[in-house]
């Protein structure tokens, strides 16, 4: 059963959970085998990760079909909106000092965006900016906001902080202190604030402080991503969450914030998908009881 229709609880439609995967142009396959092991949605790649805008260009005049993950038809339209979640190519840089690959970027980007549009689905995963400097990336973001209809951008962030709590600028992005709040609150200062821009927060192994941890519920996080070196391994060998791992689960779904595991994954795709959802489940169940 999947959380999302767990009986008995008040709040059991905002309780889901996904599943990161890697490209794979058999969607219908893909969403397949995910759905039916018992996640409620994929966050899946919408373009080959090799594509790149100056190689097409450069290879064969410009024309040619842009390589995404099958035809929006392989999907019907309720599938697309209500069990995907597209994820933008992770190599994109926006500000780089390359002026190729930040260009590739940027129409990458756009076309991601669009493509996700087209197929009408509800988010899409934006990967996290590379480092201090993200004005571009921010700039192209809100330019997009401005003609993006219903979908919302969850922006990754990986959930950091160094254990030094003490003061700091408000408009610093705090790279030296590994505190990615400031990064995430510069790029939506950048972006105007606008509200279709949200968090998607990578979950780490290692956590930081409670007082680090509480900021970002008074935050708009949509999405909270389990990486796979979060997960322990207990005395049997199944993959488990540490405490604070297991209560920052519970406060996710308090809070209505959709969890899923990331990808690469550590277990075999059986192991991982029969498993890691009733470790997640049994989470929340756990703390209700």
């Amino acid at each position: 059963m999947t959380l999302g229709e767990r009986q008995g609880d008040e709040k059991n439609d905002s309780k889901y959970c996904g599943v990161e995967t890697e490209f794979n142009d058999d969607m219908p396959q893909l969403l397949s085998v995910n759905i039916h092991g018992g996640f409620d949605f994929v966050v899946a790649p919408l373009m080959d990760p090799a594509y790149r805008p100056s190689l097409l260009v450069s290879g064969n005049g410009g024309s040619g079909v842009l390589p995404f993950a099958g035809s929006d038809l392989v999907l019907s339209p309720s599938q697309w909106s209500s069990h995907v979640v597209g994820k933008i190519s992770s190599w994109l840089d926006l500000d780089s000092e390359d002026e190729m690959l930040r260009r590739d970027s940027e129409i990458t980007l756009k076309q991601e965006i669009a493509w996700a549009s087209h197929l009408s689905l509800q988010a899409c995963l934006l990967p996290a900016p590379k480092g201090l400097t993200c004005a571009n990336y921010a700039r192209c973001v809100n330019q997009i906001l401005q003609n993006l209809s219903n979908m919302q951008l969850w922006l990754r962030i990986p959930l950091e902080k160094s254990d030094d709590d003490g003061d700091r600028s408000p408009n610093s992005m705090g790279e030296e202190h590994g505190d990615s709040w400031e990064m995430w609150n510069s790029f939506r200062t950048l972006s105007e604030h606008h509200s279709q821009l949200s968090v998607a927060l990578d979950v780490l192994s290692s956590l930081p402080s409670v007082n680090s941890l509480a900021r970002w519920f008074g935050e708009p996080v949509r999405a909270a991503i389990i990486n796979s070196s979060s997960f322990l391994t207990n005395a049997r060998g199944y993959p488990c969450l540490s405490k604070r791992h297991q209560n920052l689960v519970t406060e996710f779904f308090n809070h209505s914030i959709q969890v899923a595991r990331s990808y690469p994954q550590v277990y075999s795709v059986e192991f991982s998908i029969m498993y890691i959802v009733q470790c997640i489940s049994d989470t929340f169940v756990g703390k209700m009881s």
